[in-house]
């Protein structure tokens, strides 16, 4: 199993809701790379995109685009392909340095919401090795992290059902467990369609705690045992 794979892939549909959808568009890579469109007053948000044949015809069931999102730092994926195709631009947390200039495309800075959706920008990581941005909406209780939390396999110890990127484990965000979650939408694998609290909540405590069991677990799936 790859972890990444490149070109073709399709509109695997996951995590819909009223408020969108989202697809994983290489369900057999390891990394599980999740994409989601959120549906506004202004029209569809396209978030951390991977492109696949027949994108156009799924957003178009929502809506229009508004505009393309980049949430991470490292999550730069398709966003600029597709936001040029749409007439649209990128748009990237105002806080986010480095990313602009790589981006082929119109780029307009984020502040606060995300258009008019119901979407807060939240950052939750800011370093100079790791910018993340999280997507929240109060109202509906429904949470998006590209990166901090996942439910793909390389993420989770044994027993949890989210879990910490590997590498946020010795400082988890755990300002994340303040807020009323009862869906989590992530980077990285399916999201939680309800009660996702207790899931987050555990694995925000956990994640120290249950690191050495992950590692554990990595290091045997790596030597095939």
């Amino acid at each position: 199993m790859p972890m990444k794979s490149s070109g073709g892939g399709s509109v695997n549909e996951i995590d819909r809701w009223e408020g969108g959808a989202g697809w994983i568009a290489h369900p057999e890579e390891g990394m599980q790379r999740a994409s989601h469109a959120f549906v506004g007053e202004d029209g569809v948000w396209v978030v951390d995109p991977v492109d696949v044949p027949g994108l156009d015809g799924f957003l178009a069931d929502l809506g229009e685009v508004a505009g393309t999102v980049v949430t991470l730092d490292r999550h730069r994926r398709d966003a600029a392909s597709i936001a040029r195709r749409h007439d649209a631009a990128v748009h990237i947390p105002s806080w986010m340095s480095g990313v602009e200039s790589k981006v082929d495309a119109p780029v307009e800075r984020l502040d606060g919401r995300l258009g008019e959706t119901a979407f807060e920008v939240r950052r939750v990581v800011d370093n100079p090795f790791w910018q993340e941005a999280a997507l929240y909406d109060p109202d509906r209780e429904v949470l998006f992290t590209p990166e901090a939390l996942g439910t793909v396999e390389y993420y989770r110890a044994p027993g949890e059902r989210v879990g910490v990127h590997p590498m946020l484990r010795p400082l988890p965000p755990r300002e994340l467990g303040r807020l009323g979650i009862d869906r989590l939408l992530c980077g990285h694998g399916e999201g939680v369609p309800s009660g996702a609290d207790t899931a987050v909540s555990a694995a925000l405590s956990g994640a120290r705690r249950n690191a050495p069991g992950l590692y554990l677990k990595t290091l045997r799936n790596a030597l095939g045992g």
